[in-house]
């Protein structure tokens, strides 16, 4: 059996996993019908996320001995390219509760609360959110104004939060904040706040462009609890060896496959043209040929990225080095570009069918969703961050790139 921690199976082994066919199931039953709806209504994509709580997907990295599946990351990447597919929203609230569970399995083995909470997980299939993001910090998640208040072995936090995805739904949250109020701010942890011991406050609504499902928005947040669930490990070795490069797998694994939805409608547009007049050629067909090559490059790098990531789990040297964050900065920022070059080139391809709301091969929801992709953590940030490293880093252009 593997686990997050372990290497993957071969993709061609991965696509007949029971766990990766359930998530394709649930896309092409489930999610796919729903995703119009979701959208328009700017609401929570339930249907889709109990079907995965139904099938156990939500415990899928959780090790076996705890009761999970024990799947690797590039197991659940492949769930996210399936229900990508189909709804971007459901996608992207099944991969952020896939990249806390992994935090966790990463990072809270050796504490008893948080292993206990991983079978509970399993048990009851929990859903997590995060609070990473914090009003007076400019988006920058690696520093914190709020701070956790021990009294015994009891903790307090306030948290003013201007995102915070699906928290309304969510069972449990996964918060940053420094490690005592006397703390540095970029001196930070994770704490593990259950819902039940959570006051969330709006203080923001979330009525946006794309990614309308997700229901990302703004609280403050006061939570109290056990402090055992306070993750001893710096966020900062959290963030770095887990939280991100998992994020930039999950993410650009649901990006392609949005990209390949897309692709998939202008090529049925493309046919449907050629059967109106047998023996010709339509004009967009061309670019359809250019569109499906654009695509196999995506899937090529996505693939590739998550390759690098699984092989590097386990080496603490490489997981710190300047080259391995260089390739995950690549990777999300390629993705995020990726995605909106390919629906912009099927919704040429398409043309006014694909401009319609009412058209079969309607790309609207697909490009307002793609939109959103290079500003989950802003790609200008991230370029910041990589250009900062590339001043250090010595010249050698083998470790440059995704």
């Amino acid at each position: 059996m593997t686990s997050v921690l372990e290497p993957s199976t071969s993709r061609a082994r991965r696509a007949d996993l029971p766990s990766v066919q359930a998530a394709l199931r649930i896309a092409r039953e489930i999610a796919g019908p729903a995703a119009k709806s979701v959208d328009e209504e700017a609401r929570f994509p339930r249907e889709s996320i109990d079907a995965c709580r139904e099938a156990g997907l939500l415990s899928a990295l959780v090790p076996v001995e705890l009761g999970g599946m024990g799947l690797s990351l590039g197991d659940v990447a492949a769930m996210c390219e399936a229900l990508g597919q189909a709804c971007a929203n459901s996608a992207m609230v099944f991969a952020m509760h896939q990249i806390q569970v992994a935090c966790l399995v990463r990072h809270g083995r050796e504490t008893p609360a948080i292993v206990e909470y991983m079978r509970r997980l399993v048990r009851e299939q929990r859903l997590m959110a995060s609070a990473t993001t914090e009003v007076g910090v400019g988006g920058d998640v690696r520093t914190s104004l709020c701070a956790v208040e021990r009294t015994g072995d009891r903790f307090r936090l306030v948290k003013q939060a201007p995102v915070i995805s699906y928290a309304l739904e969510s069972d449990d949250i996964m918060v940053t904040a420094r490690r005592a109020p006397d703390a540095s701010n970029s001196d930070q942890v994770i704490v593990l706040v259950d819902r039940a011991n959570a006051r969330l406050t709006p203080i923001s609504t979330w009525d946006t462009l794309g990614f309308r499902g997700t229901c990302s928005l703004g609280f403050t947040l006061e939570a109290e609890g056990d402090a055992a669930a306070v993750i001893p490990q710096p966020y900062a070795e959290v963030s770095s060896r887990t939280m991100l490069p998992t994020a930039h797998t999950l993410w650009t694994s649901l990006w392609l496959g949005l990209a390949t939805d897309a692709v998939g409608r202008a090529r049925a547009y493309i046919r449907a043209e050629a059967r109106k007049k047998p023996g010709t050629v339509p004009p967009g067909a061309a670019r359809l040929a250019e569109l499906v090559s654009v695509l196999a490059t995506f899937r090529s790098t996505v693939h590739d990225g998550v390759r690098r990531y699984e092989e590097a789990m386990h080496d603490d040297e490489v997981l710190s080095g300047m080259a391995f964050a260089l390739r995950m900065n690549s990777l999300k920022i390629s993705g995020s570009t990726l995605v909106v070059d390919i629906v912009h080139r099927a919704l040429m391809i398409c043309g006014i069918n694909g401009y319609r709301n009412d058209s079969p091969y309607t790309l609207a929801r697909h490009y307002r969703d793609a939109l959103g992709a290079a500003l989950m953590v802003n790609n200008d940030r991230i370029l910041g961050n990589s250009s900062s490293i590339l001043l250090v880093q010595k010249d050698d252009a083998s470790d440059v790139g995704a």
